[in-house]
């Protein structure tokens, strides 16, 4: 599951969380042009970020807060999905696909290169997915990559891929952590050590802290604009806030505490960019839990919460009500926030026709900012139809991640999802969801397969048919609140990937 926060949880999971690090120990963000320190061009960016990287390697954990560092920054994929939400062109030059959809071919950079100083070949790319497929790597992942049948080098910069079926998902999946390529000369443990060909390299990470990256002065393309990238990670919003008003950091990467904006009113000191993102703010339902496995309860659910009131409690306003698993920048995006209204009376009775009474349900959290609010107003407004809801907070990532998403020991929870084009998770019923729909799951297999220009309408029945079933209920989506100093460009409104781009990004 999460720009939000972590995940990718393909969860994308989603979302944010990270041990403290006490605003009063940063050494400051490196001189800015014609500041009093002598005029030199910033050489040193600082971004606070909430979610930590249980691991380097992006490959092994769904958690978002890994690709937030090093997807495009570090690692590099055959494709990248721009600012706009277009695939555009990275390792790879161009590509062709034949007729029938299944026959990709891939002409790779010549000028490519692993800050190894080893050029990036054909090889390396098909060491890559197979290690997806062979490999200890994450079921999502697996599920993403066994599309393709076969992936060979026709030569050290031609790449071809012949996938089983036609996906018009495939190619975007291979824009993101699924397309990450590896040096596959490396011997490094691509846990705590990076293999990449991107503009920066790790230069140290501490666990629940910071991770720092350095220029990696060999890159193939456009130089790096900063030699040293740090990302330090805050639990709490308001220390992260109070390292920005103190000028310790140059950038916030998404603020988690909206009902602070005034504080970053100062134009002269402070630019504030606010967009959205795909992270879908989802109260997640066990479809299997005694008493969720009833469509009816869950419909409930749905018309006992005021999501509008929620977000306005919880998040200051911002962000895009939604009702279903499709934010706004995909294309099959409908309004679906009118399926089920806040009606608490017609949420008594749906309980009432199910025969349930005096429901008990666990509410287990992960300990992000938005989730623990989210948590007790979800709580407070489901005791007023009947339904207790026991709270409780596990540690984000590792915890909540193996006790709900793993193992899927709960009955509710509320995690951003920041995967892009995530509805297709909810057609898998080992997911953590438990939707198990084969109406559902043949509309999500016929957009994919079928012709792209009816991906779309298919999808958009999917939605529907989801939001009608209440697989889940959706809170808000995630605004992207970003904060800058005044000398930082390069930011884009929208978050429309898992990455936190710093290629993009400049301080002039």
């Amino acid at each position: 599951m999460i720009k939000s926060p972590v995940g990718r949880l393909v969860l994308a999971v989603a979302a944010v969380a990270a041990l403290l690090l006490s605003a009063c120990t940063t050494q400051g963000t490196g001189t800015t042009p014609g500041d009093s320190q002598g005029g030199t061009q910033q050489s040193d960016l600082v971004i606070g970020a909430t979610a930590s990287p249980p691991t380097l390697d992006p490959t092994a954990n769904d958690a978002a807060a890994i690709p937030q560092v090093v997807l495009y920054n570090v690692y590099e994929t055959l494709v990248k999905v721009d600012s706009e939400g277009r695939l555009r062109p990275l390792l790879a030059q161009k590509w062709d696909v034949s007729p029938d959809n299944l026959t990709y071919t891939f002409q790779i950079d010549p000028a490519a290169k692993f800050a190894s100083g080893r050029p990036v070949e054909a090889k390396d790319v098909v060491w890559s997915i197979e290690r997806i497929q062979n490999g200890t790597t994450t079921a999502t992942l697996k599920k993403q990559m066994s599309v393709v049948e076969s992936a060979r080098a026709v030569d050290a910069k031609t790449l071809e891929v012949v996938l089983n079926q036609p996906s018009n998902m495939w190619l975007w999946d291979m824009s993101s952590t699924g397309g990450i390529v590896f040096d596959s000369e490396s011997t490094e443990d691509l846990a705590n050590k990076t293999t990449g060909s991107g503009p920066f390299q790790l230069d140290t990470w501490i666990p629940n802290s910071s991770v720092s990256l350095v220029k990696n002065p060999n890159y193939w393309a456009t130089p790096a604009r900063f030699e040293n990238v740090t990302f330090r990670y805050f639990t709490d919003p308001n220390a992260m806030n109070a390292a920005m008003l103190a000028g310790d950091l140059d950038i916030i990467s998404n603020l988690q505490a909206p009902a602070a904006l005034p504080q970053f009113s100062d134009t002269n000191r402070f630019t504030v960019i606010e967009g959205t993102t795909n992270g879908e703010v989802v109260l997640s339902m066990n479809n299997n839990s005694e008493g969720l496995n009833d469509p009816r309860v869950r419909q409930a659910i749905r018309h006992a919460i005021d999501k509008e009131a929620l977000r306005d409690t919880v998040w200051a306003g911002k962000g895009e009500l939604i009702g279903a698993m499709v934010p706004p920048t995909d294309p099959w995006f409908e309004d679906r926030t009118g399926d089920f209204p806040y009606d608490p009376e017609r949420a008594k009775a749906l309980l009432e026709e199910a025969g349930v009474q005096n429901l008990r349900l666990r509410l287990r959290l992960p300990t992000l900012p938005y989730a623990g609010s989210a948590g007790q107003f979800v709580q407070s407004q489901l005791r007023e139809v009947g339904i207790e809801a026991e709270i409780e907070q596990l540690e984000f990532p590792a915890r909540w991640v193996e006790t709900v998403l793993t193992n899927g020991d709960y009955d509710m929870s509320i995690v951003a999802h920041v995967e892009a084009r995530d509805i297709v998770r909810f057609a898998n019923p080992d997911y953590y969801f438990h939707y198990n729909s084969e109406e559902f799951q043949r509309l999500v297999n016929e957009a994919d397969t079928g012709p792209a220009d009816e991906q779309a309408e298919k999808l958009k029945e999917a939605a529907r048919l989801m939001s009608q079933d209440a697989a889940a209920d959706w809170l808000f989506l995630l605004p992207n609140l970003v904060i800058t100093t005044p000398n930082i460009t390069g930011v884009p409104e929208n978050a429309t990937t898992l990455s936190f781009d710093v290629t993009t990004i400049a301080a002039g």
